[in-house]
């Protein structure tokens, strides 16, 4: 309960009394671990989920059905162009995530925005490969081996376009309300998933694509 702006709280069996600025920091720093707590589960159960895509594309990669191989429908150059736009958008990712910290609207925006612009580059070069492929016959109904390459790849695509829609959102949020800490917090939890997906790239680029041309 509440007196006059203090808060009394019973601890074994004694009446503590707490200020009650006190009572509403303990409660920020509740919320706050809460919502790091959750977005950490998140993460996780993403990186479970691309476990099963990448355990289900291995065992199906040799039942081509006659169709193409990796070897015959990979184009490694422009998948290395590819890599190196998301690689460097989390380069400028984290200048983001320093000029928030900052509060320096330069870093902040100028490094959301060519995070932007190379993510978006990623996820057009995508979009055109799988069209490339479609047109050449080679869809996801093909094979067992291409299902699994499109669904695997595909969904790391769709968390791309995704982290861009979260990151559309960050800049609104930073451009209305400033940098008050609730939004620093989703700026940081933005470069999580950001961070996380640039990891999960790497390892499609080693196992789907170096590995799918020289089996």
């Amino acid at each position: 309960m509440s007196i006059q702006g203090t808060d009394f709280a019973i601890a074994g069996g004694a009446v503590a009394d707490v200020p009650a600025p006190v009572h509403a920091e303990r409660s920020l720093a509740s919320r706050r671990i809460v919502t790091a707590f959750g977005f950490w589960v998140f993460l996780l159960t993403d990186v479970v989920m691309f476990s099963a895509f990448f355990a289900t594309y291995v065992v199906l990669e040799n039942m081509t059905a006659d169709g193409p191989r990796g070897v015959d429908v990979f184009n490694i150059p422009v998948v290395a162009l590819e890599t190196g736009y998301l690689l460097a958008s989390s380069f400028t990712c984290g200048i983001a995530s320093l000029g928030a910290r900052a509060r320096n609207n330069l870093m902040y925006y100028g490094g959301m925005v060519a995070t932007f612009v190379l993510g978006a580059a990623f996820v057009l070069q995508e979009f055109s490969d799988f069209s490339g492929l479609v047109a050449q016959g080679a869809g996801p109904s093909r094979s067992a081996f291409l299902s699994g390459y499109f669904a695997l790849v595909g969904c790391h695509g769709l968390h791309v376009t995704m982290g861009l829609l979260f990151l559309l959102t960050m800049i609104a949020q930073v451009f209305a309300k400033g940098y008050r800490p609730d939004i620093l917090r989703r700026v940081l939890c933005f470069a999580l998933f950001w961070h996380t997906l640039d990891i999960i790239w790497v390892g499609i680029f080693t196992v789907v694509y170096l590995l799918g041309v020289v089996r």
